[in-house]
């Protein structure tokens, strides 16, 4: 049988696969091309930040350093000093990334985002209660690990209590929990929580409230290796967990009449991946303090840059890390003062939080 040429016409060009073994993968050739080229910024932006500060070094002796070579200086200066910073940096933007990707996929709306649910705000809320509550006398384990604790636990907290609270019956008559109601309750709670957090800060020391103060910024000015290595283990298996869920996770997109006939379990896997979300985006609280916006915005302009149906996961990762990054090499170069890197991502992130408004209140007058 032939067909004929308007019927060929009619046919849909299929991609490429790609079949190793038992496994089978679709070629994206622009998509992939688009990856690696927020890779190769990303990487630029990494090496740039390394290379900035009060001593500057050519990034040829940079690179140099990371391959072994250098003075004892130069190695400190490097390694020691600005290597623990761009790499927090970099691990705190890929988990917002991360995180507000699966928040905004398994919600379905472009502003379900950790600090937008209250997640970051709880997180704020245990960090500042410890800082207040030392009176700055916190030294040893209290001072490197105390803050940071007590951030991870604040945000956890949250996520169970806004859950719990967002938890009845849907509009088709099942138990659970819908998206609209967990975005509503969740700024419901980021608000008490944020008053919370001024109450502290009007009880206060001066002292406290301006260390307090700092933190709530979202400086990268006490990252150490301390802090990076929690945040480096929860991306790792946040990570694992949302790849491992891809399929799932885009089921979840199609609705949940959809997703049931597919025979999935639609709260448990709700749980698990928002789970996951919350692990990244309170670690990366506590390494640093909340950073305003990354888990909004990347996912976003990922979904944008890669024309995806999704808020796609690791391109919201590689630009969550250039959007702090990036941040943080403007604070020091733009400047005439090194500002907080969560102030930077915030005043970018103002005015596409209006943009996302804009064009939801557009796309709801058209239909």
């Amino acid at each position: 049988m032939t067909l004929s040429t308007a019927d060929r016409s009619g046919l849909t060009r299929v991609r490429p696969a790609l079949r190793l073994g038992p496994l089978s993968l679709v070629l994206r050739p622009t998509m992939l091309l688009i990856v690696i080229l927020l890779a190769a910024v990303l990487f630029a932006l990494f090496c740039l930040d390394i290379t900035t500060g009060a001593a500057h070094l050519p990034l040829g002796r940079v690179l140099d350093v990371l391959t072994g070579g250098g003075t004892r200086s130069q190695r400190f200066i490097v390694l020691d000093s600005r290597l623990p910073r761009a790499l927090t940096a970099l691990v705190v933007g890929a988990a917002l990334g991360l995180a507000g990707a699966i928040t905004q996929s398994i919600l379905h709306n472009p502003l379900a985002a950790p600090d937008i649910l209250g997640i970051t705000a709880g997180a704020s809320l245990g960090a500042v209660a410890v800082i207040v509550g030392t009176g700055g006398a916190a030294t040893g384990f209290a001072a490197s690990v105390g803050a940071p604790l007590a951030a991870l636990t604040g945000g956890l907290l949250t996520a169970v209590t806004i859950y719990l609270l967002a938890w009845g019956r849907s509009p088709t008559g099942d138990h659970g929990v819908t998206g609209l109601r967990l975005v509503l309750v969740g700024i419901g709670v980021n608000a008490f929580l944020v008053s919370g957090i001024s109450f502290l800060l009007a009880r206060a020391s001066l002292q406290d409230a301006a260390r307090a103060q700092l933190w709530l910024n979202g400086s990268l000015n006490s990252a150490d290796k301390t802090r990076l290595i929690p945040a480096v283990l929860a991306l790792a298996f946040v990570m694992v967990v949302a790849l491992g869920s891809a399929r799932t996770l885009a089921t979840l997109r199609l609705g949940t009449e959809t997703t049931r006939v597919l025979g999935v379990r639609i709260q448990t896997q709700q749980a698990v991946l928002m789970g996951a979300a919350v692990v990244a985006a309170s670690v990366a609280t506590a390494a640093v303090g909340p950073v305003a916006f990354v888990g909004l915005a990347g996912p976003q302009i990922a979904r944008r840059l890669l024309r995806t149906p999704g808020e796609p996961l690791v391109g919201s990762a590689l630009v969550g890390a250039i959007l702090v990054v990036g941040a943080d090499v403007a604070s020091r170069t733009l400047f005439p003062v090194d500002l907080p890197v969560g102030v930077v991502t915030a005043a970018f992130g103002g005015p596409f939080l209006l943009y996302l408004l804009v064009r939801m209140n557009r796309k709801a007058t058209l239909s």
